[in-house]
């Protein structure tokens, strides 16, 4: 019974880490479990969104200025409810970018 309470604890802590930093996952044990590579994958996405928003504040000036607190609220706001996803051991894509993730295969 332990050892179930504990290897669920890695997994979820895998699954959480994939939402800060997507590749560490990957980089361990944890890469085989399919509860955890969801949620890598849905890291992976919002990884790219976050470069995505940069981009656009670079390369649009002031646009891109106006544009970079709301898109960056929007993904903290993503970021949260991935995080929420994953404790709670819900496989729940993030709203409008979480689809995307489905187009990764590893």
């Amino acid at each position: 019974m332990e050892d179930i309470t504990q290897n669920k604890g890695k997994k979820t802590g895998m699954a959480i880490v994939a939402y800060i930093l997507f590749f560490i996952p990957l980089l361990t044990d944890a890469k085989n479990d399919p509860f955890v590579k969801y949620h890598v994958k849905q890291g992976l996405v919002l990884f790219i969104y976050f470069a995505i928003a940069w981009i656009v504040v670079n390369v649009i000036p002031v646009v891109g200025w106006v544009l970079y607190p709301v898109l960056e609220i929007i993904g903290i706001v993503l970021l949260v409810l991935g995080i929420l996803n994953a404790i709670n051991g819900k496989e729940k894509p993030l709203p409008v970018i979480g689809k995307y993730a489905e187009k990764f295969n590893f």
